[in-house]
């Protein structure tokens, strides 16, 4: 089995984000903490925040205590009673208007607070995904993570922009109707304490189906945002092959499933906000009749019904909306969770005391290497011993799956060996800082990986401060100056998506000149040619020719055009080297590799 790149959670990070990872570590398995601790730092704003929700939310609690006051003034009409309505609407109005400045400035300090740890989350998250090792994107679909990056932390941020408003708004009202209750009579404040043990029974028995429900939903959305992007890479093969309806049919299924998910998840909430709704309703009626018949035996007056009536009308409504919230919480700490499976994750090259690379020679060794591939049954390689000297060019050939591009990948440090030794320069590459080891090598993809942008910053992509006399020395190396001429904006020139508005042959070009510009004193390439024309071969063998120069050179490769001028050929199978030498002697063996030369004539 492979042996995985492992780190501790600090490592590379900055303050902020060991004290983000260190929260999700200490509270693993428990969502609502993590939420909690997410926002660490940020206490003082939200403690301001919190004070001036409760300033600017008190016109809904002396509301009622004014109304109460004014039907009793007209009830009993006491002496200055104009007087004293007008001073209770004086007071109302007052608590009224400051709501203005008040609400702006809560506002403001909490989403402040709330937009900058959605940011600080997905940053880490990136810069975690950055971190983590190629066999762990290997095995995790691009989807997945994208879902994870954007629809998990907008639900962490609807979550705690519903705490700091919805929740924060139902405990207030609830402290503030049952306080000022309980000071005007015990009695009506134990019937009103009646609605708690009602709603929390509600809770428990929803809870947990609802918890279950939205983690399914979830996962199925997750799992439909990876074959959406699937389906939207395959467009030009579906459309060639005429297979629009297979395609459809297949994702009207996955829609399906999504819709099924979602409508059980509606229906549950459905169920549990209805049965919410009756129960409080009935209590609301009773809680009326009640205080209808202390006023009719003189025990509290006229003006008292209104109010706790009122105030009962506001628990039963912020009882409510705790039940309505849940499901929303649930979304919530359930992306909590999706989200930790990221940050959590050991899965990550461990640089930590490691040698930094200054310059390296390029002499490479395999020294008795195996590698298996994580829950693979049978090894990839198995004692596996080669040596490539300084400035070499080398080229690997052999049946699919014989392990050619994974010896590639041992070379550049995504894979690890289960057994032996890859050595850089005589130093085993398990003893490298590998962040500084790649900065002398470079990588030319058999698909040519371009982003949207100027062709200019695809070409000097990671490095700055490359002069112009520099960057067309490499264009003409790379035979790209006749594109760069031909096009209106030159270097300037937009690419689309993926490069879709260049040929297979200019983006390769592009993928040479950008390994070009490094300067690499090792150099990989992995089937660079294999699914262009003639003329676009010929363009790119020139610029091969050119890059590999004075460079050790390790080239993945079928066409005979391509490994001819190799210095030494490895024919690749049965878990090591068939057989390894010149051109020359390898055909002149008649072996392995004649026969695979005498399939291409």
């Amino acid at each position: 089995m492979i042996t995985k790149f492992t780190q501790p959670e600090d490592i590379n990070l900055d303050e902020s984000e060991k004290a983000l990872l260190g929260t999700f570590k200490r509270n693993e398995g428990n969502s609502l903490k993590i939420l909690l601790g997410i926002y660490k730092g940020h206490y003082l704003k939200l403690f301001f925040s919190i004070l001036l929700f409760a300033v600017k939310h008190s016109p809904v609690w002396i509301l009622p205590i004014i109304t109460s006051n004014i039907i009793n003034i007209a009830t009993d009409r006491p002496e200055n009673s104009g007087i004293k309505i007008l001073i209770n609407v004086l007071i109302m109005s007052f608590f009224v208007i400051q709501n203005i400045f008040t609400n702006y400035i809560h506002t403001w300090l909490y989403a402040k607070t709330v937009r900058s740890v959605e940011q600080g989350l997905r940053s880490s998250l990136v810069r975690k995904l950055q971190q983590l090792s190629i066999s762990y994107h290997n095995e995790m679909q691009s989807g997945r993570l994208q879902s994870k990056i954007m629809r998990d932390v907008e639900q962490i941020e609807t979550l705690s922009s519903q705490i700091f408003i919805t929740v924060l708004s139902i405990l207030l009202n609830v402290v503030v109707a049952f306080g000022v209750v309980i000071f005007k009579s015990l009695t009506v404040f134990l019937f009103f304490l009646a609605t708690i043990p009602v709603a929390v029974c509600l809770m428990v028995t929803f809870r947990g189906k609802i918890k279950r429900y939205n983690s399914d939903f979830r996962k199925e959305m997750e799992e439909t945002s990876v074959k959406v992007m699937e389906m939207v890479e395959l467009i030009p093969v579906t459309r060639a092959h005429a297979l629009e309806k297979q395609e459809t049919k297949k994702m009207d299924s996955q829609l399906a499933h999504v819709a099924e998910k979602g409508l059980k998840l509606d229906m549950i909430q459905t169920y549990f906000s209805s049965i919410s709704w009756v129960s409080f309703q009935l209590f609301q009626v009773v809680c009326l009749g009640f205080t209808g018949y202390l006023a009719s035996q003189g025990k509290i007056s006229v003006g008292e019904v209104v109010m706790y009536q009122t105030y009962f009308s506001s628990i039963v409504n912020q009882v409510s909306n705790v039940i309505t919230l849940l499901p929303t919480i649930s979304k919530g700490l359930e992306s909590v969770d999706s989200i930790g499976d990221i940050l959590l994750s050991h899965d990550i090259e461990d640089n930590r005391n490691k040698k930094k690379v200054k310059k390296i020679d390029g002499d490479i060794i395999f020294d008795h290497v195996a590698f298996q591939y994580h829950n693979a049954d049978t090894p990839v390689l198995e004692n596996l011993s080669f040596h490539i000297h300084p400035g070499e060019t080398v080229a690997f050939v052999g049946s699919s799956g014989a392990g050619k591009t994974t010896i590639l990948n041992m070379v550049i440090g995504f894979l690890k060996a289960t057994s032996g030794q890859v050595l850089i320069d005589h130093q085993d590459i398990t003893s490298l800082n590998l962040q500084s080891y790649r900065s002398h090598i470079a990588v030319v993809p058999q698909q040519s990986i371009l982003f949207s942008g100027t062709i200019r910053e695809n070409i000097t992509y990671g490095m700055d401060n490359i002069s112009d006399d520099r960057l067309w020395e490499v264009i003409k190396a790379a035979n790209l100056d006749d594109l760069i001429l031909s096009l209106p904006d030159g270097l300037n020139t937009m690419i689309t998506e993926h490069g879709s508005n260049l040929s297979g042959g200019q983006r390769q070009r592009i993928s040479i000149a950008r390994a070009f510009i490094r300067d690499p004193r090792i150099l990989i390439l992995d089937e660079a040619t294999s699914a262009l024309d003639t003329v676009s071969e010929k363009k790119i063998q020139e610029a091969i020719h050119n890059l590999i120069q004075n460079r050790t050179t390790l080239i993945v490769a079928h066409r005979l055009s391509t490994i001819r001028d190799a210095g030494r050929i490895a024919v690749v199978g049965n878990g090591g080297l068939k057989e390894f030498g010149t051109y020359d002697e390898l055909m002149a063996m008649k072996g392995e590799f004649y026969n695979l030369q005498d399939l291409q004539r």
